[in-house]
């Protein structure tokens, strides 16, 4: 094509309607000696080409239209740098031309993507600062294959669709475009328009690694390469702290509301002030783990982040990516691992996401009956597109090496294997062997597990998953899901259902508290305490204990004791850990001023003392998959509802014997059958006056008799506390 456009081209560019821009715009050539230049610059009046010193005028450019369309012929045998001048209302600029650069993705990178195999897909897609041709600037990527124009707007166009369109890679149905002068802190968002020529509604990055405060929804040009990490040692021997045997105790945290500035009108602490109160107290607590609730950028203050919008940017309500990665570094420096909440399981419908991103189902199945929660009111990914399974499986590899994250707790693991789930007959529709397993999300947390491991042997994937399906944390290659822990829902209904019981009715439901140990070694289980179990009216875990002050705080100690106690991981949620007394709200601080009250300062003394019993002492941690490490001494004392049992290591032969009383009677004389004789002494009873109690127990020390008692050659006498668990370890 000459430099004189046809008139359908034209319209094509003055309508923004052309899916080949470049083939139209920038440097091309028009015979051995000549080229022609052409630009659409809306609101510009004369366009100059300029040597790339800038200090030579080439060629004024001809208006082929009014509307912003110039064209002018150079006298150039072949391809050469040049400036532009332009002129405007706004005054005069020297500018580069966005098109005549050429395309910087390599199309074996987008094979990989659309294969599904892609591993740093991110590296490629989304906006990336870099250097092209020695030009400072932004490099911008979208998958949009349905759309007919795509256009990068921000604050460096006057949010202008028709500035900056972009150029369609074809067959991948990614879109690409490197802008000069963008740097980071400038906004942007993309604007399509469909198949049939409709504008969309402006749509943030999917792959955009951070973005503007909410309610703002643009995303933002930042460097990820910026910050420099001080973690090395702490990342070369990680693996202590997340392999099946280590003493994993987590403490899950909603950083909007762990704490807040009440002189500064109850605002948000930053990452950077987390990382320096924060992180000292869950130290000081004997927490090994961290659980942030999701990081990933979400526009709704009220889903807690669990419907995200920008999966790879952290949320900007706290502080930079810098200063996130620094709230990690210092964990790190803490001996505290970091886990985050991961939610690949939906999207929400904000206007700005991935919803019909390109004016189709893209993300998100096309039915209902597959692509939208009931429950939640959100999409739900197509798991079996390949560049969705890619999007999802990336971004979990992203923050493991963006943010040396530790391990990712995968919510909602239940509605991502279950075709049926919440749905009612009818409402669902079946896999082709006419199944209710989601086969295509099966593959993908399989895929995912795998891939994360291959690259991060030493982390955790962690998942929430409430049914009975086999082998969440085995291998795949045994046929498992290939997490390395799976949340054990079962033991925290049971459990909590027992303890909200009143004690005389306890008798009832004896098994409530023993039936977790029929299942308890059948995977990689941690007991979760977590938000979920204090919201939306549930009351707080202490309120859920019955009788009256005395009672609930005795039950809440005795119960924490039976937790840590018990085999499998803990975790507990942030307020928890002092018996909160209201139900958790996630637009108020928790409630610290209660931790100066003698009862709630306990528990929190109570809980601190037994982290550093489980870290310290291997029978509780070092074999809790393993049957070896527990044995009944007495289950079946339903009538005062008492229960006995060992905690054995398996590595050392170490032994701890736990008594439960959970009824409000002192048991004096009760009769425990022991496996060998000699001196057992008491290093734990919840009854103690440090933590509030009535100071019942055996003044630290209980020493066996040849009496055989409970199938044992040996026992000893022991007082029991009323409410209470007491745990001895074996001395010889």
């Amino acid at each position: 094509m000459g430099v004189n456009f046809s008139p359908e081209v034209i319209e094509s560019i003055i309508d923004s309607k052309s899916d080949d821009i470049f083939a139209h715009l920038g440097l091309h050539r028009e015979s051995e000696s000549h080229h022609s230049v052409r630009v659409f610059l809306p609101g510009v009046h004369a366009v100059y080409v300029y040597s790339y010193d800038g200090l030579d005028e080439l060629a004024q450019l001809d208006c082929v239209h009014q509307d912003g369309l110039f064209a002018g012929r150079l006298n150039w045998s072949g391809p050469q740098k040049y400036l532009l001048k332009i002129k405007g209302d706004f005054g005069e600029q020297l500018i580069e031309d966005c098109y005549r650069f050429g395309s910087l993705i390599n199309n074996e990178d987008l094979y990989l993507y659309g294969e599904g195999n892609n591993e740093k897909i991110y590296e490629i897609l989304g906006a990336h600062l870099r250097s092209v041709d020695g030009v400072d600037g932004c490099s911008f990527a979208v998958w949009a294959p349905n759309a007919t124009r795509v256009s990068v707007v921000g604050s460096f166009n006057f949010w202008d669709g028709r500035r900056h369109m972009m150029r369609k890679l074809v067959p991948s149905g990614v879109w690409e475009i490197f802008i000069p002068g963008v740097k980071a802190g400038d906004e942007y968002k993309y604007e399509l328009k469909d198949s049939h020529g409709h504008l969309l509604p402006h749509r943030a990055d999917p792959f955009g690694c951070y973005a503007q405060v909410p309610p703002e929804q643009a995303s933002v040009v930042v460097n990820q390469n910026n910050y420099q990490w001080n973690d090395e040692e702490w990342l070369k021997s990680r693996w202590k702290r997340t392999k099946n045997t280590s003493a994993i105790s987590i403490y899950e945290v909603h950083l909007g509301s762990w704490k807040r500035v009440p002189e500064q009108g109850f605002r948000y602490l930053t990452y950077r002030e987390l990382a320096h109160s924060l992180v000292p107290y869950v130290k000081e607590m004997g927490f090994t783990h961290i659980q942030l609730m999701p990081i990933s950028e979400y526009p709704f203050d009220g889903s807690w982040g669990y419907q995200p919008v920008g999966m790879y940017a952290a949320t900007s309500r706290y502080g930079s990516i810098d200063d996130f990665k620094y709230f990690i570094d210092q964990c790190h420096q803490a001996d505290l691992a970091v886990l985050i909440d991961w939610v690949p399981g939906h999207f929400p419908t904000d206007a700005h996401g991935l919803g019909r991103f390109d004016g189709t189902p893209l993300y998100e199945h096309s039915d209902s009956r597959q692509g939208f929660h009931p429950d939640w009111n959100t999409y739900i990914y197509n798991y079996g597109r390949n560049e969705v399974s890619n999007y999802l499986m990336a971004n979990a590899l992203f923050w493991l090496e963006k943010f040396h994250i530790d391990g990712l707790r995968v919510d909602a693991v239940a509605s991502m294997l279950y075709l049926d789930y919440s749905r009612k007959e009818g409402e669902w529709i079946a896999n082709r062997f006419g199944g209710r397993e989601n086969l295509e999300a099966i593959d993908f947390m399989k895929n995912t597990n795998e891939r994360v491991f291959k690259n991060f042997p030493d982390v955790m994937m962690v998942a929430e998953e409430s049914t009975a399906w086999p082998g969440v944390s085995k291998p795949t290659y045994t046929g498992g899901l290939g997490f390395s822990f799976k949340w054990n829902m079962g033991w925290m209904n049971d459990s909590l259902e027992y303890v909200s019981k009143d004690p005389i009715h306890r008798m009832y439901h004896h098994h409530n508290m023993t039936f977790s140990l029929l299942y308890a070694f059948s995977e990689n289980f941690i007991l979760p305490l977590s938000h979920d179990e204090v919201v939306h009216g549930k009351g707080s875990i202490l309120d859920r204990m019955p009788g009256d002050a005395w009672q609930k705080f005795a039950n809440l100690r005795a119960y924490y004791a039976f937790m840590f106690t018990h085999p499998g991981k803990k975790l507990l949620f942030m307020g928890c850990e002092f018996g909160q007394g209201p139900e958790w709200d996630h637009d108020s601080s928790l409630c610290w001023h209660q931790v100066d009250i003698q009862e709630h300062g306990g528990v929190q003394r109570l809980l601190r003392d037994l982290n550093r019993m489980y870290v310290e002492k291997e029978a509780l941690y070092d074999s809790d998959s393993e049957p070896e490490c527990f044995e009944w001494v007495e289950a079946d004392d339903r009538h005062n509802s008492i229960f006995i049992f060992l905690r054995k290591s398996t590595k050392t032969g170490r032994q701890l014997l736990v008594v439960c009383n959970m009824t409000p009677v002192l048991r004096q004389h009760y009769r425990v059958g022991v496996n060998s004789p000699g001196a057992y002494r008491e290093i734990l009873n919840t009854d103690s006056e440090v933590y509030g109690g009535g100071n019942n127990g055996n003044a630290g020390l209980a020493v066996s008799e040849a009496q055989p008692w409970h199938g044992r050659n040996h026992s000893i006498a022991i007082s029991v506390p009323p409410l209470a668990t007491v745990v001895f370890e074996y001395e010889g």
